[in-house]
């Protein structure tokens, strides 16, 4: 099965309690892709400029990720420059120059017309929405949005929230979105605005899943129940060198996991869960997508299993 992702590929530029790193990679489809490329195949579509070199493709391509939808245009990549210092939850924002990203308009190639899964990184509701209506057959859709989305774009991103069948959020967005400042009461509300399903990211606290009574197709003709919330740890580590991207690299080994599975059912979406969870944790050990390069499925089995035994998991 193939996932189709839109969304950001990205130069960025950060500080750390454990040091700084000048334009590594990054950009939200870039930690996704490499995240889900453990799991399934990968289309990314997404714009660069003339100083994103074969180099840095490589980086998807070794993995397996299909960037024929990557537009390379005139100008500068897209790049960040942020900060965590004192405070690995939350990144301050120093600088966003968006380049050719300003312009970004995306080209869906014929190719990836067969996709069967799609994912809408974070980026504006109304692209969103353009390439959702022009991907009118994928089995599933998942979102990502933001702070910023939320509140200067509220009815665009209603539009493409009424299309989700998951929407993956972080806890101040979800009560953000829905005015609730509590967890469940949120989630429901925003559930009442279209996704079948929310994920409430925690940080590195984990991440909490919620259910609609729409969430899950009923088995053998009998009416679906509507599962419990279900929450699934963090990892914890003794370092965190970035925590650039591990919401996407979450996001990544959730949906990756997802849509390797014959049936969506609730046991998966569980286990799913847990896979972002491990994704999410290898990409804090390094800055940018260096521990993703590097990464093998043996060791991804591996935290797999520490997870399971750290949570109970059956």
């Amino acid at each position: 099965m193939s996932i189709l992702v839109v969304g950001s590929v990205a130069f960025d530029t950060l500080e750390t309690p454990s040091g700084k790193a000048e334009k590594i990679l990054g950009g939200a489809a870039t930690y996704f892709s490499l995240a889900a490329s453990f799991f399934t195949d990968v289309r990314v579509i997404g714009v660069v400029g003339e100083d994103f070199t074969v180099e840095h493709e490589a980086v998807m391509t070794k993995r397996g990720v299909d960037t024929t939808g990557i537009e390379h245009a005139p100008g500068l990549t897209f790049h960040w420059t942020g900060s965590y210092s004192g405070n690995l939850a939350e990144a301050k924002t120093l600088g966003t120059d968006l380049n050719v990203f300003a312009t970004f308009s995306p080209k869906i190639p014929a190719a990836y017309a067969d996709s069967d899964y799609l994912f809408l990184a974070n980026i504006d509701p109304v692209l969103q929405a353009e390439v959702r209506k022009a991907m009118p057959g994928v089995k599933m859709v998942c979102g990502d949005t933001m702070n910023y989305w939320i509140a200067d774009h509220t009815e665009n991103l209603k539009l493409v929230l009424k299309e989700l069948d998951v929407l993956l959020i972080n806890d101040g967005e979800a009560r953000m979105l829905s005015g609730e400042t509590n967890g469940f009461k949120a989630a429901e509300k925003v559930m009442k605005l279209g996704p079948k399903s929310v994920v409430v990211k925690h940080g590195e606290y984990g991440a909490t899943g919620y259910f609609s009574d729409r969430a899950f197709p009923p088995i053998a003709g009998t009416p679906g129940k509507t599962p419990a919330p279900f929450r699934a740890p963090a990892m914890p580590l003794a370092e965190v060198v970035d925590p650039t991207g591990a919401g996407d690299s979450f996001a990544g080994g959730f949906y990756g996991y997802l849509a390797s599975q014959p049936v969506f059912s609730p046991e998966g979406f569980r286990t799913a869960m847990f896979y972002g969870g491990v994704m999410g944790s290898f990409t804090c050990e390094q800055f940018g997508t260096k521990r993703l390069e590097t990464l093998t499925k043996e060791e991804i089995d591996a935290r797999f299993e520490l997870f399971r035994e750290i949570s109970h998991l059956s």
